[in-house]
């Protein structure tokens, strides 16, 4: 536990032998549970996962490749069926720092936010190690999904080191959120039509060696319509529907008053 909570972290492995092992093995003492889906990797991936001996290590195998957001979808929805009360997500290919997975959960653990995301980006010198050509697209994109979540303040919103309460995980519907790596923006779009309070968390960029499996021209396209689409759906479901919330704050002053503050 931390600080009074149950905490499981999640984690995608696709084709990840050569790491997995260390994701694993570098995961807090104070975390209970880790659930870690193999997203029918072809490598000594589940192999790997199937010889090791955390007591605290759940694998799930997907029979079928279904992507990243699938993968961590399958988790949080054990993490939920299991009764943590915290969930955080790490990367199987290392990273993102075990060395700071207090700092991005303390915010939501304290009751001071919801859902909290790893930032590289805003203080000087923290993005160092980011290669500059994806600094230039993640700046890109990073205002587009301002615009199409409402999260105006959010610094990194393609950072993928997150803690989610799991209330919060539960007011949406997980079946509906996109399975590939469009996950991210959907499920900040779902997260804000819930009206969920949201976070930055400083920290730095770590890259490893490892050759991202990300086709960008392919990832770029399909991204650009699922922002549109849920930039669209987020407005009507918000504000403009039959069934619209009609929340007593408007989505910008919600941010603006309740959901971002820097640790």
């Amino acid at each position: 536990m931390y600080k009074g909570k149950k905490i499981g972290v999640v984690t995608a492995a696709y084709n990840e032998e050569k790491l997995i092992a260390e994701t694993v093995q570098t995961i807090p003492q104070f975390v209970d549970r880790i659930y870690v889906t193999n997203d029918a990797s072809t490598d000594a991936t589940g192999r790997i996962l199937a010889g090791m001996r955390d007591s605290r290590l759940l694998v799930m195998t997907h029979a079928k490749r279904s992507g990243a957001g699938a993968a961590t979808l399958s988790g949080y929805k054990k993490a939920c069926e299991e009764g943590m009360d915290v969930v955080a997500v790490m990367a199987g290919d290392g990273q993102m720092d075990p060395a700071i997975l207090g700092r991005i959960l303390d915010p939501v653990v304290e009751g001071k936010a919801e859902y909290s995301k790893g930032d590289r980006l805003s203080v000087p010198g923290q993005s160092r190690g980011m290669p500059a050509w994806r600094l230039f697209g993640n700046s890109l994109l990073t205002y587009i999904i301002k615009v199409a979540s409402g999260y105006w303040r959010l610094v990194d919103p393609l950072n993928g080191y997150t803690a989610i309460t799991r209330q919060a995980l539960m007011r949406i519907d997980l079946d509906k959120v996109e399975k590939d790596y469009a996950f991210e923006t959907d499920l900040l779009v779902k997260l804000n039509a819930a009206n969920t309070t949201v976070v930055n968390v400083p920290m730095p960029a770590r890259y490893r060696s490892e050759k991202s499996k990300i086709t960008y021209l392919r990832f770029t396209t399909r991204l650009s319509w699922i922002i549109a689409r849920d930039y669209a759906w987020r407005l009507w479901t918000k504000y403009l529907g039959p069934k619209s919330r009609r929340a007593p704050e408007k989505a910008e002053e919600y941010i603006e008053n309740r959901s971002y503050r820097r640790w």
